[in-house]
């Protein structure tokens, strides 16, 4: 397999109420699982491309739990990437070049029976880890925005994160709440829900934790 190493921020938002069960191996809030992700490259490379200062991003939906199959997928380019990059991208966001099930990416690809064609487009990723914030933009794709968590009584930002050491996804997460849109072959519209901020330090192999 081809070396690879990404390592950066990724936002995204699903449907489930905040906290979304299925980080506790329980069923999705409604049944089924819709799901935005968006991922800033910070420093990175895909055998001899460099991706350090690139996006990418993914909607993807299944009619029950991510588990149970049946998905449809649409990995998102960043149109600054040139054609090695673009390859680079498409492969690490639909689990190609990596161990079974090694990363999230490759997890939700492969529990999708289709996986549509590849979109380039411009994304704009703003994301605040520790504020909780996000404006994230595929133009023409796909957008998601977050914000903390509020007491319904004071108004006061709560803060509250998951820790999965075994994870495969994130080890430990910022959680709050997140809207989004996503068009085309896989639409959705999430509204006040489960968002997630994480650090992502990837390779073939999945998660690096040290």
């Amino acid at each position: 397999m081809i070396e690879w190493e990404i390592h950066g921020m990724e936002f995204g938002s699903c449907n489930c109420d905040y906290g979304c069960p299925c980080q506790f191996n329980a069923r999705p809030t409604h049944g089924h699982c819709r799901t935005i992700g968006f991922t800033r490259i910070d420093r990175g490379y895909f055998g001899d491309a460099d991706l350090a200062g690139l996006h990418m991003a993914f909607a993807a939906i299944w009619p029950g739990a991510v588990h149970e199959g049946n998905g449809a997928y649409l990995p998102i380019l960043d149109r600054r990437a040139d054609p090695a990059q673009r390859t680079a991208l498409l492969s690490i966001l639909t689990g190609r070049e990596t161990d079974t099930l090694a990363t999230s990416f490759a997890v939700y690809s492969s529990m999708c029976s289709t996986v549509h064609e590849a979109v380039a487009t411009e994304i704009e990723i703003d994301v605040d880890m520790a504020a909780r914030t996000a404006r994230c933009e595929a133009k023409g794709a796909a957008s998601a925005r977050g914000e903390p968590i509020r007491n319904p009584v004071t108004g006061a930002e709560h803060r509250v994160g998951i820790v999965l050491p075994d994870g495969f996804e994130f080890t430990r997460n910022e959680c709050g709440r997140g809207w989004g849109i996503a068009s085309g072959p896989v639409s959705m519209t999430l509204e006040d829900t489960y968002a997630s901020w994480h650090e992502t330090h990837l390779n073939r192999h999945g998660i690096i934790r040290s």
